[in-house]
């Protein structure tokens, strides 16, 4: 049986403004430690949100890195955790960009990179309009990644709604997963909680959720915030307060995902059809 794990998840506000997103990501991070977690959870853009064209030249190349991958490889080597870091401007050819969730690990080392499947192309009645195909290309594969508690399955924020890939990640050994975020405002307030939880009790699994909130400075951008951890049964186990810089660490178990699983054996009881 793996171990049982506690884990951080941080809430912040990004802007166009890296130095200071990267500054508030390491500051929660740390705080995160200091209250015993030994992974710590990075929400979907942690280190940039603005205009696709200046970020542009600040997309970074996995194998050579620059100031945001530098920031992450801190926060894990000066701690010693694992760090999630949800959401990485990785360059991708052509001018493009992936939106990709990262796995750290404590020495910095890259375990792990699963880029988003599901890009968020909505036109909302609230004026937000979001066209991430148009600068962002598409993942293909589902992954997962190893860590002291066991396997995690790697995914961002819009990746949430589709529930097929949750169960793929499942059957390759799944027993939480990252769903890193920037979920707006219009939605969250309806469907964020829902979503999380539907994905746990299907799943019966721990889903850990960092998350944005708050006005972004830009074109009417807003995140709904109230990052979280739903433990394997739906139950919410940590929320972070609402409309703050915060962090919240939690204790994720094994044997708890065992237990469900038992109790209740409806990953076993799954059916074919035509």
């Amino acid at each position: 049986m793996p171990d049982k794990t506690r884990v951080g998840i941080v809430q912040l506000c990004a802007t166009s403004d890296v130095p200071r997103n990267l500054a508030t990501t390491e500051s929660l991070s740390r705080r995160a430690v200091e209250d015993g977690a030994e992974v710590v959870f990075l929400p979907e853009a942690f280190a940039y949100i603005g205009s696709d064209r200046a970020r542009l030249p600040m997309l970074e190349d996995l194998s050579t890195g620059g100031p945001m991958l530098d920031s992450c490889r801190r926060i894990a080597t000066d701690h010693k955790v694992h760090v999630i870091a949800g959401g990485f401007p990785e360059k991708a050819p052509n001018e493009r960009a992936y939106n990709t969730c990262l796995h750290l690990t404590p020495d910095g080392q890259i375990a792990a990179a699963y880029r988003k499947i599901h890009l968020f192309d909505v036109d909302l009645p609230d004026g937000t309009r979001m066209l991430e195909s148009r600068n962002t290309s598409p993942g293909d594969s589902a992954v997962t990644t190893e860590l002291p508690f066991g396997t995690l399955g790697l995914s961002v924020c819009y990746d949430v709604r589709f529930p097929r890939l949750y169960q793929d990640l499942v059957d390759k050994g799944a027993t939480a997963l990252a769903v890193p975020s920037a979920f707006v405002k219009t939605t969250g307030k309806d469907h964020w909680h829902v979503l999380l939880r539907s994905r746990a009790i299907e799943c019966q699994s721990y889903v850990i959720a960092p998350a944005q909130y708050g006005d972004h400075n830009h074109r009417n951008r807003k995140s709904y915030g109230h990052a979280l951890v739903v433990d394997p049964w739906g139950l919410v186990i940590a929320e972070c307060q609402d409309e703050r810089d915060d962090h919240a660490v939690v204790e994720i178990d094994p044997s708890e995902v065992e237990r469900v699983r038992t109790q209740l054996p409806s990953l076993q009881n799954r059916g074919d059809w035509a």
